[in-house]
């Protein structure tokens, strides 16, 4: 069995499977920067908006800039908060299992979230490549590009979908979690 030699590769963090791993992590970790530095952006028009309207003035597209920036910083940041387990979880059959048992339910669930949010971000992105041909803008005075914040949200799910997988690769070959467990991290992985 091939995979044999990923789940006793552990040591050396050289498998095929364990570099995808930290691939992704590395992909979701830069997502989670991007989501970081949009909630900063809209901190930042929020403070200049007040100050604005101090002065009788406004950008006149704060809540559709914030509602972006709100979409994109949520959408990517989930594969960052899936994997450091930050995401509300249903546990009342799952937490009762353990080992071989615990693991093949995990991965079920694993390929049902899969499943879904893959569907999810293809059809968002097909939006997105859909507006961006069309020449689509939003109705405000800034006439954003629509394709630009539907891209992102594509985006997001994907990398989150890409997490997902790499998490049912651990459940299936047993492999640890970049973010090992007793870390120092305040949002740990404890699977």
């Amino acid at each position: 069995m091939s995979g044999m030699s990923d789940t006793h590769d552990i040591a050396g963090q050289t498998g095929p499977a364990m570099l995808f791993q930290r691939c992704v992590f590395a992909l979701s970790q830069a997502a989670a920067v991007v989501a970081a530095v949009l909630v900063v952006g809209m901190v930042l028009h929020i403070l200049l908006e007040i100050g604005l309207r101090l002065v009788d003035r406004s950008t006149f597209v704060l809540d559709e800039m914030v509602g972006y920036a709100i979409a994109g910083a949520t959408f990517l940041s989930l594969g960052y908060a899936f994997e450091h387990c930050a995401l509300v979880r249903v546990g009342l059959l799952v937490d009762r299992l353990s080992g071989r048992a615990r693991r093949a339910l995990e991965t079920l669930c694993g390929v049902a979230t899969l499943a879904v949010t893959s569907q999810i971000a293809w059809v968002i992105a097909k939006t997105a490549m859909r507006s961006f041909e069309r020449g689509r803008t939003s109705s405000s005075i800034a006439e954003i590009p629509l394709w630009i914040p539907e891209a992102v949200c594509a985006l997001g799910l994907g990398i989150f979908s890409l997490q997902v997988f790499a998490w049912i690769l651990r459940q299936i070959f047993d492999l640890p979690g970049p973010v090992p467990p007793g870390s120092d991290d305040p949002l740990q992985n404890d699977l």
